[in-house]
């Protein structure tokens, strides 16, 4: 396991001083980054051998986002790496242990400049010590559209330098930001009072993610809501961010817990 202390920052929260979703993901993402950088496979040592992790499918359960100012543990638990996959687990807890969010995510060692897996080596088994997986309530990594449901095309986006990573393409939590953001433009502008009040909600509700392709610079992504249930009653609904040619760079759900 690889933890660390931090504080929830006023430029982290919501217009309601709650941490976001999107910087939960954030915190997450750095905390597995710090990891990585304590070596000896570090992100400059991967760039020489012109390979990357990039990320399969992520699935959170947030019992409550945090509040500005509050004290909290970030947490990361690697718990299997077996060929070119890496699964971990993530957590977020306060200062006093109360557990606020718990994830798991699946992650593809890549050759960039080929395209194709690459094999995990020792210096990555080094810097990913192996831990028991976390307990929660695992979904499948796929992600199934609600039966039945109701489609909505939101307005299209199109890829800037602030969506990059490192890699050059897309951040997997831009396109968590991209879907939620798509949410609530779609629910404030159709009056959907039961997707707006998911979409508002800061306690007990689920967030998962899977990418299928990459999005780069001046790409344009057309997000589609596929809604379960009518207005005034969902419990959930799933976004699709499509290419020009309607196939998915990312399938984003947001359901209730």
């Amino acid at each position: 396991m690889y933890s660390f202390d931090s504080r929830i920052r006023y430029s982290e929260c919501d217009i309601n001083g709650f941490l976001t979703i999107e910087g939960l993901i954030d915190y997450f993402q750095d905390c597995s980054t710090f990891q990585t950088q304590e070596g000896p496979a570090t992100m400059e040592a991967m760039e020489k051998l012109g390979i990357a992790w990039v990320i399969n499918s992520w699935q959170v359960n947030v019992k409550r986002l945090p509040k500005l100012g509050e004290n909290v543990t970030i947490g990361t638990v690697p718990y299997e790496l077996k060929a070119f996959l890496g699964l971990r687990n993530f957590f977020m807890k306060t200062a006093e242990g109360e557990e606020l969010a718990v994830a798991n995510s699946v992650w593809s060692l890549l050759n960039l400049e080929k395209g194709t897996p690459y094999r995990i080596n020792d210096d990555i088994i080094k810097t990913y010590p192996l831990d028991e997986k976390l307990p929660m309530d695992y979904a499948s990594r796929k992600i199934a559209e609600p039966r039945d449901g109701r489609r909505f095309s939101v307005k299209e986006r199109k890829v800037g330098l602030h969506h990059l990573d490192t890699n050059h393409h897309v951040n997997n939590g831009q396109y968590i930001r991209i879907a939620l953001a798509a949410i609530e433009e779609f629910s404030d502008k159709e009056k959907a009072d039961a997707l707006r009040a998911l979409a508002k909600n800061r306690k007990n509700f689920m967030v998962r993610a899977e990418y299928r392709q990459q999005a780069h610079l001046g790409d344009i992504i057309h997000p589609e809501i596929v809604m379960a249930g009518d207005d005034t009653d969902t419990d959930g609904c799933v976004v699709l961010l499509k290419d020009d040619e309607g196939k998915p760079y990312s399938i984003v759900e947001l359901k209730q817990l």
